[in-house]
């Protein structure tokens, strides 16, 4: 399937632990103020790429860690977020995930129903929006105090949000 790209990143620390692969989907409403990626906003900018052509790309790299879906707000796309989450669980990848919704939002459908189903495929979760007065440079993977690194697979096996930290990672 055809998507739009902000870019991508094949070889991250920054984006979750390890090296990873990062896939920046254009568009975002959230527009968060001093985002670090305001030129992902524009739904209409980036690049058009097929979800089959970042597979690939992913299945070509030798000496990753895991993805990271980022943005702009992944879950605008979520139809090509979760192909690429699907295509590299198969292959035994960790996935990542950054948006601007919070999971709760996320679980009661406000992301539409795709990104309910794209949860089935993510381990970890960054949610929630960028707020500048809770910056910090102790949020390992995350740009603001508010922002949750959560287990997604256990969040949803017992109903409820089990948070990460970033020593659950080894830092």
């Amino acid at each position: 399937m055809t998507f739009t790209l902000a870019g991508i990143k094949p070889h991250s620390t920054v984006d979750g632990p390890g090296v990873r692969f990062v896939i920046f989907f254009q568009g975002c409403n959230h527009k968060c103020f001093q985002c670090h990626n305001p030129e992902t906003w524009d739904i209409n900018g980036g690049l058009k790429k097929t979800t089959e052509e970042i597979i690939s790309e992913i299945t070509l790299e030798k000496y990753i860690d895991g993805i990271t879906l980022s943005g702009g707000d992944p879950l605008l796309q979520s139809q090509a977020a979760k192909e690429i989450a699907m295509a590299a669980k198969k292959r035994d990848i960790n996935v990542w995930c950054y948006t601007g919704f919070t999971y709760e939002q996320v679980i009661q459908g406000e992301a539409g129903e795709e990104a309910k189903e794209l949860l089935r495929y993510i381990d970890t979760l960054v949610d929630g929006p960028f707020v500048l007065s809770k910056k910090s440079d102790s949020c390992k993977f995350r740009g603001s105090s508010n922002q949750r690194l959560i287990d997604v697979q256990k969040s949803l096996k017992q109903n409820n949000v089990i948070e990460q930290n970033e020593f659950d990672f080894g830092l």
